[in-house]
């Protein structure tokens, strides 16, 4: 009974245990299948949150497939200040705009001149497969006052081939009529690569900035290559005038004759290439100047009109709000009259900390420069635009500060002679050159609240490049310039100021945190972006940094071969507080 009974006995027990043990492992194999399935859940809603549709925009329109042969943009940045999008069906009352595509897939919105727009309203952009994305105030561009906005383009659309440019509308016009027309006859998006991008008026010709003609440093096409093209190129009566000057990103032409535009104020200006009757993409607009206009009535010339400041500051700037009351409050007090910034695209709080100095009592004016990679162009604009109100430009960046050893250490305050004095009486000077001292981090970790004279004093041992004070009256027809100094006409010369006599210190290479977003976008046109692996050898880069924004080793101490305290304690002592250890800037 006991041998017939253990056979079965033991295989009851046996079978309890693997059932125990299979429950087990289902449950485990069970509890990871949900786990996972609401990672690749959470994982998947993270990458289309941006595409969940409105509950009000219900109808959907399928993709069409991209084109396989266009590869000229990389998904490899996100757009900056992304919203949250929506499929629409229909884009009633939209606004007339031209539309270009800058890096990192950000649309620039540029509305046509005399449009009105509302405060009130609020905008999206409306894409061709009916995807809307925020529309944000980007600013006012130099020309004609027209108003700008950003839009970031969708995710689903970057794969579609051609780019189409997007509709601006009011939200409220947004609706889900299946019977409104729907985006699909809108011309193609601009490159920011091949465009012109901006003009300016003098009294005797027209300035046009354009990029992709004049590509490399140096090397520029004839002007007789290119045509300026005043109206619609493509009907009979755009008026068309020679190029006369070729440089850069610069091109000039004469005006055209005001009666054969028909009294056209909203004539659109573009570059035309005579080999083949090419026009490259505008959204610039010609202004005729109103010296011009009354100046056939006139029986004879009056006097010229002086300059009504002395000297001038101008610069381009990005996010540099932190560090510009130093620099005016600084360069004010020595004998700049009035600073000129380009806005380089900034987003920080530059255009409150300008209010702020303006009210203070300084004279700062910001000009909108939305375009990439164009600091020789502003500069070209600048030479132009601040003619009439500037004798002497210096151009400095916000990091630079001109500084006279020799004469002014001994000084108990500052004065706004001292700048001017740098300024030979010689009338055949037309350019004032100074050296600059490259300063390191100084072993800061962060910005010196006291501002960078105080916190920034190891330089590097041998003088670097140089900066300019440049008389305006003096600058060649062509505008060219390269590194802050400009070619100026043969009558004039350019003096080179001795070391003792004026140096800039050039607080290049701050605080890590600082320093890393110059990997943002290099401004020179001709200049490679360090996250390219391109031209390792060019003086613009830093020695011992790579192509990606890593903190090298010992970054704190690097860039320090002279301890140069000068300009700490000159400032200390005409803008310390007496009764704090606060620098007036400080707020």
């Amino acid at each position: 009974m006991t041998t017939q009974n253990k056979p079965h006995a033991f295989p009851p027990l046996l079978s309890l245990q693997t059932l125990t043990a299979m429950r087990r492992s289902l449950s485990a194999a069970l509890l990871f299948a949900i786990a996972a399935l609401f990672l690749f859940a959470s994982f998947s809603l993270h990458l289309s949150r941006s595409s969940v549709s409105h509950s009000d925009l219900i109808h959907r329109y399928p993709i069409p497939s991209p084109a396989s042969d266009h590869h000229l943009l990389r998904d490899d940045q996100s757009p900056p200040s992304a919203a949250p999008l929506s499929h629409v069906s229909s884009v009633m009352d939209s606004i007339s705009t031209v539309a270009v595509l800058l890096p990192a897939w950000k649309v620039l919105i540029i509305v046509s001149p005399e449009t009105p727009l509302s405060e009130k309203d609020r905008y999206v952009c409306v894409f061709r497969n009916n995807r809307t994305s925020r529309a944000r105030f980007a600013g006012i561009l130099p020309s004609r006052n027209r108003t700008a906005f950003y839009c970031a383009m969708p995710n689903r659309v970057r794969g579609l081939r051609p780019f189409l440019q997007p509709v601006l509308s009011r939200r409220s016009q947004i609706n889900n009529n299946n019977n409104s027309p729907v985006l699909s006859t809108a011309p193609e998006l601009i490159r920011w690569t091949f465009l012109v991008y901006e003009s300016f008026s003098t009294e005797d010709d027209v300035v046009l900035f354009a990029k992709g003609l004049n590509n490399r440093q140096g090397v520029n096409r004839p002007p007789s290559e290119f045509r300026c093209v005043f109206g619609d190129a493509s009907k009979h009566d755009a008026v068309r005038t020679a190029v006369t000057s070729s440089n850069q990103e610069v091109f000039r032409c004469p005006h055209p004759d005001p009666t054969a535009l028909n009294d056209d104020i909203n004539a659109s200006i573009a570059l035309e290439i005579v080999d083949g009757n090419r026009v490259v993409p505008s959204v610039a607009y010609y202004t005729p100047t109103k010296r011009r206009r009354t100046s056939s009535s006139s029986s004879s010339a009056g006097p010229t009109e002086q300059p009504s400041h002395e000297l001038c500051a101008c610069t381009m700037v990005y996010n540099v709000a932190k560090f510009l009351r130093e620099w005016v409050t600084y360069h004010s007090r020595i004998g700049v009259d009035r600073f000129i910034l380009y806005d380089n695209d900034s987003d920080d709080d530059l255009g409150h900390v300008v209010r702020q100095l303006n009210r203070e009592g300084f004279n700062v004016t910001t000009t909108f420069w939305i375009w990439p990679k164009t600091q020789e162009a502003g500069f070209s604009h600048t030479a132009v635009y601040a003619k009439s109100l500037c004798k002497w430009m210096m151009y400095i960046d916000v990091d630079e500060f001109v500084f006279a050893p020799n004469s002014w250490s001994e000084s108990p305050a500052p004065g706004r002679h001292m700048l001017k004095s740098l300024i030979p009486k010689d009338p055949s000077i037309g350019q004032v050159s100074i050296h600059c001292n490259e300063f390191g981090p100084s072993n800061q970790k962060t910005h010196p609240l006291e501002g960078v004279t105080q916190g920034y004093t190891c330089r590097r041992r041998f003088e670097q490049r140089h900066k300019s004070i440049v008389l305006l009256e003096a600058v060649e027809h062509s505008l060219l310039n390269v590194i802050h100094h400009f070619d100026i006409k043969k009558v004039f010369r350019t003096k080179q100021l001795s070391s003792e006599d004026a140096i800039v210190n050039h607080y290049k290479y701050q605080a890590w945190p600082e320093f890393q977003t110059k990997f943002r976008r290099r401004v020179s046109a001709y200049v490679v972006d360090w996250t390219e692996g391109l031209n390792p050898m060019s003086k613009d880069r830093t020695p011992g940094l790579g192509f990606q924004p890593v903190e090298p080793k010992g970054w704190p101490d690097m860039f320090c071969e002279v301890r140069d305290e000068r300009l700490k304690m000159l400032t200390q002592k005409w803008f310390g507080s007496p009764t704090s250890s606060k620098m007036v800037w400080q707020s």
